[in-house]
């Protein structure tokens, strides 16, 4: 069942650090995967998404505070938040409450580009600041792609 909303990758995305652009992309996909699912993959899903998004959101984290990155403490709040909503949403699915599952895949599809655009382009900014100078050069395609 596909959701209004379908999340593609977008070049707009890219902010200029492979390999959480790289990650970036694995997590579309994961979105992406989940809005088409049927409910009863969902709880997997979450869980990949989850697993994924920790991982993610450790490694930048870590950026954030060795580069002492100013708005670090806004942005590592907002990647807790993320978790602790999948976790409850999680926590709620085993308990059959299963519709908040796919208001939680909205709001996700919904979260990720405003996110990226926002936060991860700024902290790519700040740690290409710091080790070259100046802003990442990036090339964008004037395209959205499905990576399946």
């Amino acid at each position: 069942m596909a959701i209004a909303t379908d999340i593609f990758w977008s070049d707009e995305w890219l902010i200029g650090h492979k390999s959480i652009d790289d990650e970036h992309q694995e997590l579309v996909r994961i979105i992406r995967r989940m809005q088409a699912a049927p409910l009863v993959e969902l709880d997997s899903l979450l869980t990949q998404f989850q697993l994924s998004a920790k991982s993610h959101f450790e490694v930048e984290n870590q950026l954030m505070e060795a580069s002492q990155f100013p708005p670090r403490k806004c942005h590592i709040d907002e990647h807790d938040a993320v978790l602790k909503s999948v976790a409850e949403v999680r926590a709620l699915l085993r308990q059959d409450k299963n519709l908040i599952a796919r208001e939680l895949v909205k709001e996700l599809a919904k979260w990720f580009p405003a996110h990226v655009v926002h936060l991860d382009s700024a902290l790519s900014h700040w740690l290409s600041k710091q080790s070259n100078g100046g802003k990442p050069v990036v090339i964008k395609r004037a395209l959205n792609l499905l990576h399946e």
